[in-house]
């Protein structure tokens, strides 16, 4: 399965940053050994749904100690049997638009 997610503290105050709570998330998850990548806005991990829940379980609860309160987006692509979809998908998009 493949998982987007964005995960961070509700903070107060227009200055409010999260960059330390998502930094501690990102860590987690890029220590999981498996496949991920992370864009401005989601982080994107590919696995079985037991190891890839447990690393967004674990992201999740390391943001919680930055604030009372988290919020957690995510999307998910269940699809058994398929492994390398986390490039495989985006390659065949641009190889669909270089057709055109």
């Amino acid at each position: 399965m493949l998982v987007a997610f964005s995960v961070a503290p509700t903070t107060s105050g227009a200055d409010a940053s999260v960059h330390e709570a998502v930094a501690e998330a990102v860590r987690i998850v890029r220590s999981s050994g498996l496949p991920n990548r992370t864009s401005s806005m989601f982080t994107e991990l590919e696995g079985d749904w037991d190891e890839v829940m447990d690393v967004v379980k674990r992201a999740t609860e390391a943001v919680g100690k930055y604030g009372s309160r988290v919020s957690l987006v995510l999307k998910a692509d269940i699809r058994p049997g398929h492994t390398g979809e986390l490039t495989g998908k985006v390659e065949r998009l641009e190889k669909a638009l270089g057709e055109h």
